[in-house]
């Protein structure tokens, strides 16, 4: 799940990482009122989860409350590359006479913990990788080290930062690990007129498979954002990724979902989701899923592959039919049971009798069924 700026700034504040007030707001009134609380002049930032906003005219300094109040009405409601803007973030000003770039991510290709540094801070990282890539130090972290004072200071020395950014650095680890992050990043750390490092920016990651670990986590959701059949899904448990296809795909384990993907392409037509309903799911899961991909307008028909084992193919069969007590089937559901079960399973859907339900034993003859809609 990916922060906005002012929710990554609290959890910078609440591991020690040194930020400037700030306040949010999502009207003009309200950042008059902020301002004045702030000092009268402030900076008014867009609070979207993309970059670019300063190049968009989504960052704007203000002189004083009612230039703050002007700001953010031209502010509130710009879309900056596809997201609207629905909040402004109004923070301090700083002296800056250095600006600095650090993130910790995880390095999927080196299969490690990863610290970026540079000290070309407050332009894209991106441009400064692609044309000055001797700028941008990458430094390996050992996850059972972690970031000590002494690798804090290995990484400011390569990254070109100076000895006072050393605390926060090891307070940018903090946030990183102790939220289970994917990503924690400042651009720009900078050093003031009077030494105080402080982070201006920041963009932080959060692993959504730790959310167990963390339910204040869970105040961080902001319903306008991501897709609405995904949080119906994550509501109910269940673990479901939209897709841009039509035919609608309930499996039990991820590889027999991923493979049923792949056959449904084969036959000519694109998946809508991938919905795994797990090696022990109950008739109410099952009626959960079904429910949420119903509800997908582009879904012009589902197909339920299932092979029995810890999941009883009668539990699928049952699951169902209960779906279907409440949810109208108005598209084809196309099933295939195999293993545990399979025969009582069929039998239950032959003896609910919905016209608008087909059973077929092989994988390939279910997945070229399913496929026909999206085809004709």
């Amino acid at each position: 799940m990916d922060l906005y700026e002012y929710q990554a700034r609290e959890l910078f504040k609440k591991h020690g990482v040194p930020v400037l007030d700030a306040s949010v707001v999502s009207d003009p009134q309200a950042a008059r009122a902020a301002a004045e609380l702030l000092g009268g002049r402030v900076v008014v930032k867009a609070q979207v989860k993309t970059g670019g906003r300063g190049k968009a005219g989504g960052v704007k300094l203000a002189d004083g409350p009612e230039d703050a109040a002007r700001l953010s009405r031209s502010i509130l409601g710009m879309d900056i590359k596809g997201h609207t803007v629905g909040k402004v973030m109004l923070a301090q000003t700083a002296d800056i006479a250095d600006e600095f770039y650090v993130s910790y991510l995880l390095d999927r290709t080196s299969r490690t913990w990863l610290a970026m540094a540079s000290r070309e801070g407050g332009m894209d990282i991106e441009e400064v990788a692609a044309t000055k890539p001797e700028a941008l130090a990458k430094v390996p972290i050992d996850p059972a080290e972690g970031v000590t004072e002494a690798k804090a200071a290995e990484i400011a020395e390569a990254g070109g930062l100076p000895a006072e950014t050393v605390p926060a650095l090891v307070a940018l680890w903090d946030v990183f690990t102790k939220e289970d992050a994917l990503l924690v990043e400042v651009n720009p750390l900078v050093r003031t007129g009077d030494g105080q490092i402080i982070a201006i920016d920041g963009k932080v990651s959060l692993d959504d498979n730790a959310r167990f670990r963390h339910t204040e986590h869970g105040d961080y959701d902001d319903p306008a954002e991501g897709d609405a059949l995904e949080a119906k899904a994550r509501a109910k448990g269940l673990n479901y990724v939209k897709l841009d296809g039509t035919v609608g795909i309930i499996g039990n384990g991820a590889g027999l979902v991923m493979s049923t993907l792949d056959v449904v392409a084969h036959y000519g037509a694109d998946p809508a989701n991938f919905l795994d309903i797990g090696g022990g799911a109950s008739a109410q899961v099952m009626a959960d899923g079904l429910d949420v991909i119903l509800g997908d307008p582009d879904v012009s028909s589902v197909f339920v592959n299932v092979f029995g084992g810890i999941t009883a193919c009668d539990a699928v069969a049952n699951g169902i039919v209960q779906a279907l007590e409440t949810v109208e089937l108005t598209k084809p559901l196309v099933v295939r049971l195999d293993g545990n079960n399979a025969e009582l399973g069929r039998s239950i859907l032959d003896a609910a009798a919905n016209p608008l339900v087909t059973q077929l034993d092989t994988m390939d003859g279910a997945a070229q069924r399913a496929a026909e809609p999206a085809r004709s």
